[in-house]
């Protein structure tokens, strides 16, 4: 595909690799949509997302994303929120910051190493009692059962997957936690824009079809009580374009009826 902009005249054209050609006002829902691929993929390539933090710790995701999610733990009010993928403790910290705005919830965050340094800061941070950390693979069956026998009965959950991206890892998070995901809650697996990313300098070519959006993809075919669906935007979603995100087809909402 070939793009091209045109600022006097306030246009931009699009060749297709077919040879079709389009054009669209510079300033339209459609050019904001293509546009903003093509801006993805170079903000993914030159690690723009590793610049933000919350509270102190380093937060590695797309701002829109992150404020979508909090949208939702607004809304879902989750008793328990379950995250694989600990890294530098930002989105812990974020999550236990949202559930003490609320006046409800904990955190369970989970990797297979969690550096001495990250555990120390969390543990000094004002939120600490709402952040539990459980060093292992996340997929393994002890910590699975670790993890079931902490959520209590009656309790809603979200689960937030941002550990090991590879299709058959997310894969199995999914058949791990998604029994405990509540009706009307989540299910997140992050990072599925990898399949974008391909042909960009620090893409790979398995990416393609090893990602965590093909195992959401994939799991949502076996598991009818759940359901790839975007989260509405609170207001004015008509002006939020889809492929604005990290996380295509992440979000698996469980619906009513029983977990298999």
């Amino acid at each position: 595909m070939k793009i091209t902009i045109d600022t006097a005249v306030q246009t931009l054209d699009v060749q297709s690799d077919d040879g079709s050609r389009q054009q669209h006002p510079l300033y339209s829902p459609q050019a904001f949509r293509l546009l903003s691929g093509v801006w993805l993929k170079q903000e993914w390539s030159l690690l723009h997302w590793q610049s933000f933090s919350w509270l102190g710790f380093q937060l590695w995701q797309l701002p829109d994303d992150v404020l979508r999610l909090a949208e939702v733990i607004h809304t879902v009010q989750p008793d328990v929120i379950i995250e694989t993928g600990v890294n530098r403790g930002g989105s812990a910290v974020l999550f236990a910051t949202l559930c003490r705005a609320l006046g409800k919830g904990r955190v369970i965050s989970i990797d297979i190493r969690i550096p001495q340094e990250v555990r120390d800061a969390v543990a000094a941070c004002p939120l600490a009692d709402l952040i539990t950390l459980i060093e292992g693979d996340s997929a393994a069956p002890e910590v699975v059962g670790r993890v079931h026998r902490a959520v209590r009965a009656g309790e809603s959950v979200l689960v937030f997957l941002d550990s090991d991206h590879s299709k058959t890892h997310v894969r199995r998070e999914l058949e791990a936690y998604g029994s405990l995901v509540t009706p009307g809650s989540y299910i997140v697996a992050a990072d599925g824009v990898m399949q974008d990313l391909t042909d960009t300098p620090l893409g790979h070519a398995h990416w393609g079809d090893d990602n965590p959006a093909a195992a959401a993809r994939a799991f949502a075919l076996d598991h009818p009580e759940f359901e790839i669906r975007r989260p509405v935007a609170r207001f004015n979603d008509h002006l939020a374009p889809d492929n604005l995100t990290y996380w295509p087809d992440a979000w698996l909402l469980r619906l009513d009826g029983p977990a298999s």
